[in-house]
């Protein structure tokens, strides 16, 4: 397992964490190994926007022993009152709601306590008027609530909030198909989502993924919209590579999606390699790296991506970037101008050309 650290909190978190909307249909004894099993993986971070209130007692009892160990990120407005998952901007249910959690996840504290499934501005006013913002400040205050999260769909919304709230973590949804436009949350342009995940990195704001699979649409080449399946690592990697990201938060229900989750780290470029995606090709992704590093490997060493990565969180006004792109040992000044990239490249875009701009834009700042 490797670990990422959020900038505004400290705390080491696993780069791969564990969903919990299908979880409780596994049953207790099954549920419970599957998440011991994730823990003995190195997995520490998990989600619990679950599907049905039934999974808060399994984590409780797989996971009560080695709490100080886990970081939990608990909903403020999801609702299990009738058992299934809800949604409440009622102030009495969130509380009533959160006690019920925390007593049944054995804790008595919450990691990041998040603003609940915020997808409309007007979602926003209500839970502020409610006094649901106010609640988990208060909890805050006295140390029950660690660090505040909030959870949204909607980019314009996570602005507007951003602007408003000191955030320590978004939970956004991104994955390949929502980012071009494709499927039931793929809400805001392209432009306009790559944005809210440069916002995040210049300002130290860590973001766990929600929906990595697009709901399964990825995995199957009937649903996806590139017309072939991606695999579960392809996904994973592909969020892993976007500015800002932490955590990917897969689902899983059993120690052999489990042990799936991890052999992440045994796959090789090939089979991490996302770059058909190219094959669905909207205006907004031609001639724009997206960081895949199909075009690996540069004769001289350069990680073409990643140099990428810095450039475009550097423009977008974050200068830690340009720190972080001159501790490279090699870096755009390095370009030979082969053109190994350029061929290689599924985007069209013309790297070589592109390593000079990097590296005359980054020598003078």
């Amino acid at each position: 397992m490797k670990y990422r650290v959020n900038a505004k909190t400290g705390d080491r978190i696993s780069e791969i964490g564990i969903g919990s909307s299908y979880m409780y249909e596994a049953g207790m004894d099954e549920a419970v190994r599957a998440l011991r099993r994730a823990v003995e993986g190195g997995i520490n971070y998990f989600d619990l926007a679950a599907g049905h209130g039934d999974s808060f007692p399994i984590y409780g009892e797989a996971l009560h022993d080695v709490r100080e160990k886990i970081f939990y990120q608990i909903h403020f407005g999801a609702d299990y009152s009738s058992g299934d998952y809800g949604w409440s901007l009622d102030l009495e249910t969130v509380k009533a709601s959160v006690s019920k959690m925390l007593k049944e996840l054995q804790t008595d504290y919450i990691d990041y306590g998040f603003i609940h499934c915020q997808d409309e501005l007007s979602d926003w006013e209500t839970y502020k008027k409610n006094g649901i913002y106010d609640y988990i400040l208060e909890l805050k205050e006295k140390g029950i609530v660690r660090h505040i999260g909030l959870s949204s769909h909607t980019p314009k919304v996570i602005d507007k909030i951003l602007d408003e709230v000191d955030v320590d973590m978004l939970m956004f949804s991104i994955n390949p198909g929502y980012d071009y436009g494709q499927g039931e949350y793929a809400y805001g342009e392209t432009m306009e989502r790559e944005k809210i995940l440069q916002r995040c990195a210049k300002e130290g704001i860590g973001i766990s993924v929600m929906k990595p699979f697009s709901g399964g649409q990825l995995l199957d080449e009937k649903t996806s919209p590139f017309g072939k399946a991606l695999s579960v690592h392809q996904c994973l990697k592909y969020a892993l590579d976007r500015p800002g990201v932490l955590v990917a938060l897969p689902g899983a229900q059993s120690v052999k999606q489990v042990e799936e989750l991890l052999s992440y780290y045994d796959k090789s470029e090939e089979e991490l390699d996302y770059s058909l995606i190219s094959s669905f090709e909207p205006v907004v992704s031609a001639k724009r790296c997206v960081y895949c590093n199909h075009c690996k490997p540069c004769p001289m060493g350069i990680d073409v991506g990643l140099v990428n990565k810095y450039y475009d969180l550097a423009l977008a006004g974050d200068l830690m970037a340009v720190e972080h792109y001159k501790t490279l040992q090699v870096n755009a000044d390095d370009c030979i101008g082969c053109g190994h990239c350029d061929s290689r490249c599924p985007f069209q875009v013309k790297q070589s050309e592109r390593m000079k701009e990097i590296a005359a834009y980054m020598n003078e700042h």
